[in-house]
């Protein structure tokens, strides 16, 4: 007599390691992106410095200005300006006219007496010379001229060694950049159309400091 035989199969879940990384790897990709998500939600840019900061609260707390009261602010800072000129204030002075090394330059050209300062009346005098019709009236103010324009170049040579020397005893650590055309734009102009006001007379005494 045959026995059957009853066959019992059992379904097993499969589990593989590669599904776990996949998982895995999903995983920190959802955080990954909530995280950003997150920091873009709320705070996405760098922190500001306290400099930055206190800049930004400065401008929030500054009332804003009217028309009028913007205008006579700008009167008021262009009569301190035109004041500043006179008295020689540096701190209402124009950028370029700052400094220790740029008031000492003034004073360097104001304190002596240069003929580059009076080569432009001299020129309009040799040219109206030149056109009044005389040949010889012509040619004397042709020498004149050249003569003049000579002086001139020679005096303001000497004027810049000299300036060189003192800035280099006087200021040590400080730059020179510009102080040749500086002074030579001041050298050049009348005493009383020089800007700002000279605060020294034609042979008086430099002081031994500035700051």
């Amino acid at each position: 007599m045959a026995v059957p035989v009853h066959t019992c199969s059992l379904a097993l879940p499969r589990f593989s390691l590669f599904s776990r990384k996949s998982q895995t790897t999903q995983s920190a990709s959802s955080a990954t992106a909530s995280s950003t998500a997150a920091k873009e939600g709320g705070k996405g840019r760098p922190t500001p410095t306290r400099k930055e900061a206190e800049a930004a609260r400065k401008a929030r707390l500054k009332p804003a200005r009217t028309r009028k009261e913007q205008a006579a602010a700008a009167r008021e800072q262009r009569a301190r300006a035109q004041q500043a000129m006179k008295t020689g204030d540096e701190r209402y002075l124009p950028p370029r006219d700052r400094g220790p090394v740029r008031r000492f330059v003034r004073d360097w050209v104001d304190v002596r007496f240069t003929v580059a300062e009076i080569i432009l009346p001299l020129l309009v005098v040799a040219m109206v010379l030149g056109y009044v019709g005389s040949t010889r009236l012509a040619l004397v103010s042709q020498g004149v001229i050249l003569v003049m324009l000579v002086v001139v170049i020679v005096n303001l040579i000497v004027l810049r060694f000299g300036l060189r020397r003192q800035l280099r005893r006087r200021f040590p650590d400080q730059s020179y950049k510009g102080t040749t055309y500086y002074m030579v734009m001041r050298a050049v102009q009348l005493r009383v159309l020089r800007m700002p006001k000279p605060q020294l007379k034609i042979g008086g005494q430099l002081p031994e400091t500035y700051h």
